[in-house]
């Protein structure tokens, strides 16, 4: 009698969760302070958000402000004048607020990025220079005494001077990484943009081993969940795919409503998406906006648009219900500051007052300085 073909019976697959648009709203609003503000040192929170984005000196006072109970701006600056906080250029190429370990161990990482925007940027007027000559020369500069970019592209172009001096100083911003020293970022005080390596300024040296895998989990108990995507955005880096499917077996993985996988950290908050989301004013430069590839869960497709300027400055906007509703700026007079609260569309009723109380504890923080506060509810537009 003839054996009878073996059947092989498929296991069943694992059911995996949906994540709504709601819920992943709630979940990252969680981990960035912005549902209930943190009781924790101000270190410590910096640490959690892995930095603040902080291209302008003050502005990132406010993302501490919205995410920590009591905060007071001499915390930070404190601890930037101590060096436990320091400003470099990171994610994205750009300037971040970080603490000194997080300075010495994402920089390696985000090496590359910063590397491919200067070959980009400034590779054709830096051709036939070698590159390891100029990152010596421009960190004996700085190491000597800080200085600022202008000051350093023209001690370097005495030894290169038929090059663009403006190019061979964001190469050593992009070769050496280069902190800004205080005065420059303290609050309410002010200072040239001046430089020196974070190895002499913290008086340590770039983590030999950093961890890709180390950094994506970071990134993920502060943003997530997440795609690779989003990750990748957050950071500049590509091809980090491999790197989050080696710690697939350790994380949490769901599904968002258009099918796309997403990545979590299994013990991280994830509340319920019904969680009420009071009313919050964000910076300029918050990363909540800027760190995840598809920003639907904080910002919906029709008003991305109204975020663009011409200069690439973001506009400070506020949350309602979790999710940016508009815009925000203050104008000081004569002792005098004026909070416009500029809405995308009409303020929910029910939310005025939550909305105003908010804004008059952000002009009592922004313009502690000013004796008289004024706030505007503009028409929606």
């Amino acid at each position: 009698m003839p054996l009878r073909p073996r059947t092989t019976i498929d296991p069943p697959r694992r059911s995996v969760d949906l994540l709504t648009r709601q819920a992943l709203n709630r979940a990252t609003l969680a981990r960035q302070g912005l549902l209930d503000p943190w009781r924790i040192a101000v270190a410590d929170a910096v640490e959690r958000l892995v930095g603040l984005q902080a291209q302008t000196p003050h502005s990132w006072y406010l993302g501490l402000w919205s995410r920590l109970a009591g905060f007071r701006p001499e915390q930070a600056a404190e601890l930037l004048a101590g060096r436990r906080l320091v400003r470099l250029a990171l994610m994205r190429s750009t300037i971040h607020l970080v603490t000194a370990e997080d300075c010495l161990t994402l920089r390696p990482l985000v090496q590359p990025v910063i590397e491919r925007g200067l070959r980009g940027n400034f590779g054709r007027r830096l051709t036939g220079i070698d590159p390891s000559d100029l990152a010596a020369a421009g960190r004996a500069l700085v190491e000597e005494a800080p200085l600022t970019p202008t000051a350093l592209g023209r001690r370097l172009a005495e030894r290169w001077p038929d090059r663009d001096p403006a190019a061979l100083a964001q190469a050593i911003r992009a070769l050496v990484p280069l902190v800004q020293v205080p005065p420059r970022g303290l609050w309410g005080r002010s200072g040239p943009i001046a430089h020196t390596s974070a190895e002499t300024w913290l008086g340590r040296p770039l983590d030999p081993e950093p961890s890709l895998a180390a950094m994506v989990r970071r990134y993920l108990a502060a943003f997530g969940p997440a795609t690779v995507a989003d990750v990748q955005t957050w950071s500049g880096l590509t091809r980090l795919r491999a790197v989050v499917d080696r710690l697939r077996p350790d994380l949490a993985v769901f599904r968002d409503e258009r099918g796309r996988e997403l990545f979590d950290l299994p013990d991280a908050p994830r509340p319920d998406p019904d969680t009420p989301a009071p009313p919050r004013f964000l910076y300029d430069f918050d990363n909540l906006l800027l760190s995840h590839a598809d920003r639907a869960r904080v910002i919906a497709d029709e008003h991305r648009a109204r975020l663009q300027t011409t200069n690439g400055v973001l506009p400070a906007t506020f949350l309602l219900d979790g999710a940016v509703h508009g815009t925000w700026a203050i104008e000081r007079g004569n002792d005098t500051a004026l909070l416009t609260v500029q809405p995308f569309a009409p303020v929910p009723a029910e939310a005025i007052a939550a909305l105003t109380e908010e804004g008059t504890r952000l002009l009592a923080f922004a313009a502690a300085d000013t004796g008289r506060h004024d706030l505007r509810l503009a028409p929606p537009g």
